[in-house]
């Protein structure tokens, strides 16, 4: 006899983002049921149903009214989200979406308290937290083993070219939010800061290079105060050919650790070091999804498990507003070329 799946999901929005959640469903198939998946252009949603077998809803609303449907995973562009999280959350679906949460902070602290207001969980895909590395570096920064945090040094040099940005929308204020900041560099520092807590203040230059055309920032670079006391640095871009891994480097009192894509090198102060989990690919280079699905798959795991025990998912909507009120602080310093406290609203 075996157990029941844990609860059933449907997936909204068939993107290039997409694929790592499908094939994470697939090998929960039987923990995790699918109850179908939707997209504005049908043979997307086809193709999917051809490729895995999950059926195809016709709209929204069919989604809304199912009811062996106890979630949903928003894999749409930003500029989708809004109508999709209210027709769901008005209808008791709780929802996983992908990042950023909405184009700007106070959209998307809206999201946040709609899906609180009508008490469905709300959970943010921020993969990079699930990853053996980060795990592990995790439990060194909660246990204190590093010491008292003093420097934070977050890097992605990665790279896309034109084609990339070639896609209609992609790279805009009026799709996307924005460039690098809240398109890539958001996973790495949604991790930074789930490891230093908040930031206090950014002074920060942004920039779009002569390797791409797009009408947001391929380039953004900041010098950041923590709450904690610590101090650091952000440089992040697309504009690096071919495309290097990205690094999180925190310097502590007893130790430094370094996370290099996936993997965790640790030095302590005493001599000692630790080697955790292997640099595979994030992403960072031409092809933007050439990363495993492990990261998604233990991310929607918790979900469902989160729906069913009731309890919140590992990475809520409130702690998915900390990177958006972080970038919002850096693009309005790099617009005024002042010093920007990072505010706790909305």
């Amino acid at each position: 006899m075996t157990d029941a799946p844990i609860a059933t999901l449907a997936v909204i929005g068939l993107g290039m983002a997409t694929k790592p959640h499908l094939e994470a469903l697939e090998e929960l198939r039987g923990k995790v049921n699918v109850s179908g998946v939707f997209n504005r252009t049908r043979a997307k949603a086809e193709a999917v149903r051809d490729t895995f077998g999950f059926p195809v809803f016709d709209s929204l609303q069919a989604i809304a009214d199912d009811p062996a449907t106890d979630g949903v995973i928003i894999a749409t562009p930003p500029n989708q989200r809004a109508r999709i999280v209210a027709v769901m959350a008005a209808a008791g679906k709780h929802i996983l979406m992908e990042k950023p949460i909405e184009r700007t902070l106070v959209a998307a602290g809206d999201l946040v308290k709609e899906c609180a207001d009508r008490q469905v969980t709300l959970g943010i895909v921020f993969q990079h937290r699930m990853r053996q590395g980060a795990r592990r570096l995790r439990q060194l920064v909660d246990g204190g083993q590093l010491g008292e945090l003093a420097l934070i040094r977050a890097e992605i040099p990665w790279w896309r070219d034109q084609a990339y940005y070639d896609v209609p929308g992609r790279g805009s204020y009026d799709r996307d939010g924005g460039g690098v900041l809240i398109s890539q560099a958001i996973h790495v520092l949604d991790l930074m800061l789930s490891l230093t807590g908040p930031a206090r203040s950014v002074q920060a230059l942004t920039a779009t290079t002569r390797m791409h055309r797009l009408e947001a920032e391929d380039f953004a670079t900041a010098g950041v105060t923590f709450d904690n006391g610590a101090v650091g640095s952000i440089v992040a871009t697309t504009a690096t050919f071919p495309g290097e891994q990205e690094r999180l480097v925190i310097d502590g009192t007893l130790g430094t650790a370094v996370l290099t894509g996936g993997r965790l090198d640790v030095h302590w102060r005493d001599g000692r070091s630790e080697t955790v989990g292997d640099v595979s690919g994030t992403g960072g280079g031409s092809d933007p999804m050439a990363f495993p699905c492990d990261w998604h798959r233990d991310l929607i795991h918790d979900f469902a498990q989160s729906i069913r025990d009731r309890r919140p998912p590992c990475i809520t909507g409130h702690e998915g507003l900390r990177v958006h009120r972080l970038i919002d602080a850096m693009t309005r310093s790099a617009a005024t070329g002042s010093i920007v406290n990072v505010e706790e609203t909305p």
